[in-house]
């Protein structure tokens, strides 16, 4: 039995797996290293073996008894495919603004990300829209404002962009990844905020940061996220430049292994024969 991902439900089925003595593999296992380890109990319990994204997991779960195994990163494919499209021209160097997918975090983020515009003149900010959101919403949020709004072209935005602001999450890693300089934004309801701050058990919310092991991108959460810090920091960004792209290309040979998905039958096929 293979899972994949959504540990929910599938830490469930491979419980029923495993009294069925059927051998249970799990490719994008749970992130149990940044909260919800108690989950660590279960995948040792139910899982023959893990097939891990990132190379740090491997000795994460080595510590808690689990096999694990680094088969490359999916992000990493696809952006290696680099058929990329942009259907905008713009002569201005573009600036990409990812405020994330869901309605009240792209409510919450993007307003902030839009009051730096007027600041930066010699600039295009261009959002990269989300496919569950219409137009319609997002023209109530940018209003009069002078930016452009794209579906489905994310990557083709990102590798036609000089910097990103990035809502936190699987994109902070794909803005890295296309070697575009970004600031990690975030920003929730204070419960929600204070009830992960509890839970979460790591110093950073980027996976850049995470992969790096020290602040590479600056991350500005909850009250750090405003005009003024965003300000200076996108100022600041531009000023380091040389420095990100140098952290970008160290964790890209970090991950460096490709098809990660072939990778993952072929070790199964094997592990199995």
């Amino acid at each position: 039995l293979l899972l994949v991902d959504y540990p929910g439900f599938n830490l469930k089925i491979a419980e029923f797996a495993k009294k069925h003595r059927i051998k249970v593999f799990y490719y994008i296992s749970p992130k149990v290293w940044a909260w919800n380890k108690t989950r660590i109990l279960k995948i040792k319990k139910f899982v023959d073996h893990l097939l891990v994204i990132f190379p740090f997991e491997v000795e994460f779960y080595k510590k808690h008894g689990v096999e694990a195994t680094y088969i490359g990163n999916p992000i990493l494919d696809e952006i290696k495919k680099k058929n990329f499209t942009l259907t905008f021209k713009s002569q201005k160097p573009i600036i990409a603004l990812l405020p994330g997918s869901r309605k009240q975090e792209v409510k919450r983020i993007l307003p902030v990300m839009l009051d730096v515009i007027e600041t930066y003149p010699k600039y295009q900010f261009v959002i990269a829209a989300s496919n569950i959101l219409g137009k319609d919403y997002y023209n109530s949020i940018i209003k009069n404002r002078n930016v452009v709004l794209l579906y489905n072209q994310t990557y083709g935005l990102l590798s036609n962009s000089v910097a990103a602001l990035v809502t936190s999450g699987t994109a902070t890693l794909e803005t890295a990844l296309l070697n575009v300089p970004q600031i990690v934004c975030y920003r929730t309801n204070w419960l929600t905020y204070f009830l992960a701050k509890k839970l979460v058990k790591i110093e950073y919310i980027s996976l850049v940061n995470i992969l790096f092991g020290e602040e590479l991108v600056k991350e500005l959460i909850q009250s750090r996220f405003n005009k003024k810090t965003l300000t200076m920091q996108i100022d600041n960004m531009f000023l380091q430049k040389e420095k990100i792209l140098k952290g970008y290309n160290k964790i890209s040979s970090l991950l460096n292994k490709k098809n990660a998905s072939k990778n993952a039958a072929k070790f199964i096929i094997e592990t199995i024969s």
